[in-house]
């Protein structure tokens, strides 16, 4: 899949496809993917060294999925889809060792025209669909700086920001979607804990987004009262987050396409409760995004700027982001991109990365 720069009618066509089975064949089984390389530095704030690399997934995490629909009449179908992350540069499955095989998706359910989507299984959040949809360089875990500000830990120190605690997919979920209203479209998924005795040991939360020609909009909110590994915060044996409870987090976000470039916002709240035994309390994340896609030649350019404050009782850190990148068409399917980003956060040293890479999807 292609998220980029596109009208408020293709972003909303592609969170359909996210969301339901609306994108399958009414009948049948289809391969799909894509696959994605750079070359390239890394250097992470606070690491006085960089390294060079060939890796995997610059500009979008590599996937492959096998999905599928039957027509059970009435405007019902029955649907799946089972999407597994790997890694081009070593050729092994997930996105990091330890990571399950279909952790992108792996769901069944049922879709009527009327009524909805049911989906049942590893289901992708509707908060990880409103942050990717809403920023140029969409979810490239490498150069997008609302993708870390959001989906990434950073530590000054003093102050321990987790992150969104839950991972971009949640397991053992029910996700719930409505038709489409005039432009509007609501999203719900709860994800069980299944820990017997403990029914308050959950996860919930959606979106609502609206698309409508050059205009597009979101709110997201979700709540997580536990996680599981391998992003376990509740045995972390770091004590800035001792006493873990719950995190809350609210997102907005808008773009319009003024045809000549399209223009991105983002802000975000997310708290992370910590037990009162901790002497650091709760922990503040607030940030923003803006950002545009402009067209040039067969691609587009892509430049974005994140800022963010984390704080808790006892001190905070400031974080400032940016990227720029250039992604050019070589055809419907293929393109390559050279990107560069810059991380700075208060108290520590910098860090930056750069690549070159290729994606295609098949």
């Amino acid at each position: 899949m292609k998220y980029h720069y596109k009208p408020a009618h293709k972003l909303a066509a592609v969170a359909a496809a996210l969301f339901s089975g609306a994108a399958m064949a009414q009948s049948g089984v289809t391969l799909y993917g894509q696959a994605d390389m750079f070359v390239g530095g890394i250097k992470s704030p606070g690491t006085g060294e960089r390294a060079f690399v060939a890796n995997s997934g610059g500009m979008q995490t590599s996937y492959w999925g096998i999905k599928g629909a039957e027509d059970l009449g009435a405007g019902t179908r029955a649907v799946f889809d089972l999407n597994a992350f790997y890694r081009t540069d070593s050729g092994r499955v997930g996105r990091f060792d330890g990571d399950a095989m279909f952790s992108r998706n792996a769901f069944v359910g049922l879709e009527n025209n009327r009524f909805g989507t049911v989906k049942l299984g590893r289901n992708t959040t509707p908060y990880f669909v409103s942050t990717i949809l809403f920023n140029p360089l969409i979810d490239s875990y490498v150069f997008s700086p609302m993708v870390f500000h959001t989906y990434f830990s950073a530590n000054n120190g003093t102050v321990f920001d987790p992150g969104i605690i839950g991972d971009s997919g949640w397991n053992n979920s029910v996700l719930y979607s409505t038709p489409t209203w005039g432009g509007l479209t609501a999203n719900f998924i709860y994800g069980l804990g299944e820990n017997a005795g403990n029914y308050s040991q959950n996860k919930w939360g959606g979106n609502v987004t609206y698309f409508s020609g050059n205009l597009a909009a979101t709110v997201a909110f979700q709540q997580v009262k536990f996680d599981g590994a391998p992003f376990d915060v509740t045995n972390s044996t770091n004590p800035l987050l001792t006493g873990f409870s719950k995190q809350t987090a609210v997102l907005g976000g808008v773009t319009y396409d003024f045809k000549i470039l399209k223009l991105f916002a983002q802000g975000q709240y997310i708290r992370t409760s910590v037990s009162g035994a901790n002497p650091n309390g709760d922990i503040k994340h607030m940030n923003g995004q803006v950002g545009a896609s402009v067209p040039v030649g067969a691609g587009s350019v892509l430049a974005t700027y994140a800022y963010d404050k984390t704080d808790n009782a006892v001190s905070d850190f400031k974080r400032n982001t940016f990227a720029l990148a250039y992604d050019y068409n070589l055809s419907k399917r293929t393109d390559i991109y050279a990107a560069y980003f810059y991380d700075k956060i208060t108290g520590i040293e910098h860090g930056d990365s750069f690549g070159v890479g290729m994606r295609h999807k098949f």
